[in-house]
């Protein structure tokens, strides 16, 4: 498959579409990236796109978007992804989790106005309401009573259900929790 988009890697990681046509395309294959300027996009935008690393290392593994450097050298997904994973703590556990949600059909964005890694929609923003908030974890990391308290009172006040996705031997699994009134 040729690509629908060709990105420029920035200084801190991040990715973007310059050619607003290449920005709508690949917006349109699956909700990536978000669109400069635009809050709350539709398809009809007509503004770059910044992709997050781990939505443009996936994107560039798949083969949908060639990366660029700022001086327009080729970046391989492998150069991208050593790049990234000395910027950005923990990319290659969250990578697996983006990888195994999307292979699984859904769109996920970042999390982070949920104070989490991802948000996950069955079918997308804008159509759906994110009804998934993810936080990845390593086998090796614990989850305290007072973690498990927060994510409860997020996931109730923002109606969604809290996911730990623990990475462990490069596979996923997945815990959900549900809160209930008695």
């Amino acid at each position: 498959m040729a690509p629908i988009a060709h990105v420029e890697a920035l200084t801190d990681g991040r990715l973007i579409v310059w050619k607003p046509g290449e920005a709508r395309r690949l917006y349109a294959h699956g909700f990536y990236g978000k669109p400069l300027g635009i809050p709350k996009p539709k398809d009809d935008f007509d503004a770059p796109l910044l992709l997050d690393p781990i939505e443009g290392l996936y994107l560039a593994e798949e083969g949908l978007v060639e990366i660029t450097s700022g001086d327009g050298e080729p970046v391989s997904p492998d150069r991208y992804r050593a790049t990234a994973e000395k910027m950005l703590e923990g990319l290659r556990e969250r990578y697996l989790v983006y990888k195994d949600l999307r292979d699984r059909g859904y769109v996920v964005t970042p999390g982070i106005k949920y104070g989490c890694d991802f948000a996950v929609y069955e079918r997308g923003p804008g159509v759906d309401h994110a009804p998934f908030i993810v936080q990845v974890k390593t086998s090796g990391e614990g989850l305290s009573a007072r973690d498990i308290v927060e994510a409860g009172r997020l996931a109730t006040t923002v109606r969604k259900t809290f996911i730990v996705a623990l990475v462990s031997g490069g596979g996923v699994q997945y815990l959900s929790f549900k809160w209930w009134k008695p």
